[in-house]
């Protein structure tokens, strides 16, 4: 692929991904001209809003399996880890912020369930290592990783990735409670 028809293709995902996130009914020609290319130059590649919002889909897992690669989940220390994986979350979700759990394509969801699932693996490596609490109902720990995040993600802009995670391991490991007196 040249180079300018890769620097369109992201813009056109990128600027899909926001648009759409915010109204999934936004027009092919709305995310055209938001991302400064030809209607025509988005339906080349694209046959449908579906067809678009399927490729965002694709590039958001795509950058969360680079993110869990980059966490090291299964080996590195579990604080480091759970910041790793906070970080390039909270990076990926800004860059690519529609929800994957909208996602309509068999195949889609089901690289989102393992990553799921690599997630409780996850936090039951953390309670057994004792930085999350034993006995907590099934996918309650990984609901409050993924739920943080979001927050962090989302709500809190003003954030850096690096100041979200560090929020976020915080409240999953320590809560959010005022220390003993």
């Amino acid at each position: 692929m040249r180079a300018d028809a890769a620097r369109n293709l992201d813009a056109v995902l990128q600027t899909g991904a926001r648009l759409l996130a915010r109204d999934p009914g936004t027009s092919i020609a709305a995310i055209a001209a938001a991302a400064g290319v030809d209607r025509r130059t988005v339906y080349r590649r694209f046959d449908s809003r579906e067809a678009l919002m399927a490729a965002v889909y694709v590039a958001k897992l795509d950058a969360c399996d680079e993110v869990f690669a980059q966490a090291r989940l299964a080996e590195a220390p579990v604080p480091v880890a759970l910041h790793r994986y906070v970080e390039g979350t909270i990076t990926v979700s800004r860059r690519w912020p529609v929800d994957l759990g909208r996602a309509t394509d068999e195949t889609a969801a089901a690289r989102l369930r393992h990553l799921l699932e690599r997630l409780d693996e996850f936090m039951a490596r953390a309670a057994r290592e004792g930085f999350v609490r034993p006995g907590l109902p099934d996918g309650w720990a990984r609901s409050m990783l993924v739920h943080l995040t979001n927050v962090a993600s989302h709500d809190m802009p003003e954030l850096t990735p690096a100041q979200g995670a560090d929020l976020v391991s915080q409240s999953l490991f320590q809560g959010v409670g005022a220390a003993p007196r």
